[in-house]
């Protein structure tokens, strides 16, 4: 990531409440966050610290109750459904946890899903070769492994060449070798294609992978902090 890249995401005193009077709850407080164009990002936090919270206002997912969030000139906290729908198909590639794949199509159909609402989308093919699954494009998900079905979803993610990729606990449910690989995937399209990408994890191991760190908790950013060399996927251990 460049020092004078572009400002991409702009969150100032950003918050986020559910629920009102003596049940409400402040999942977010008052968070100021920038994120350049290139930038390798993770969020940090054990469960309940607001980084998911954080990860599904910056794409568009939910809308703060207090704060303003900008996607480089677009005021995301004032767009209605419309343009948060048109905001998350044209900039936006999601990696959940759980993969979420449709059990009756192959690998292939669906990252396809997401080229046709995409304006410029990448070749099928060109998704799965990124994630090095080229060889089970025709197999369906109950024919893949955890770290399959997730590089499938990593592929349908970037298939639209989205500004943004936002992964949330990519890892999570993978173990040790398999989650080193899924990373070193997501490592790979974002020094490659130069995506922008925000990985939520509670795992502090990852962190070392990023370009900077912004650590969470109780809705708040508690620190920020830039690893003094990134390190590849190889060299983490947790």
């Amino acid at each position: 990531m460049r020092a004078d890249a572009p400002l991409v995401l702009r969150a100032r005193r950003l918050s986020r409440t559910y629920g009102s009077g003596e049940a409400a709850v402040r999942a977010l407080r008052d968070v100021d966050l920038e994120v350049r164009a290139g930038e390798f990002l993770v969020l940090l936090g054990a469960s309940g610290s607001g980084k998911s919270t954080l990860l599904n206002l910056l794409g568009g997912l939910d809308r703060p109750t207090g704060g303003e969030l900008y996607f480089r000139d677009h005021a995301l906290h004032l767009a209605d459904e419309a343009g948060l729908t048109r905001y998350r198909r044209e900039h936006v590639g999601f990696v959940f946890q759980f993969y979420n794949l449709i059990p009756s199509l192959t690998v292939a159909e669906n990252v396809a899903l997401v080229t046709d609402i995409a304006a410029a989308p990448m070749g099928v093919d060109d998704a799965l070769a990124r994630v090095r699954l080229t060889a089970r494009r025709d197999h369906f998900p109950s024919q893949l492994s955890g770290g399959e079905q997730q590089r499938v979803a990593i592929a349908r993610a970037i298939a639209k060449q989205p500004e943004l990729l936002l992964c949330d606990e990519p890892t999570g449910a993978l173990d040790y070798a398999t989650g080193k690989l899924v990373l070193e995937v997501i490592a790979a399209i974002n020094a490659d294609l130069g995506t922008t990408a925000i990985v939520i994890t509670h795992n502090a191991a990852i962190s070392g992978m990023a370009d900077r760190v912004v650590r969470l908790a109780d809705g708040a950013v508690a620190a920020v902090e830039r690893p003094a060399r990134r390190l590849t996927p190889a060299e983490l251990s947790w």
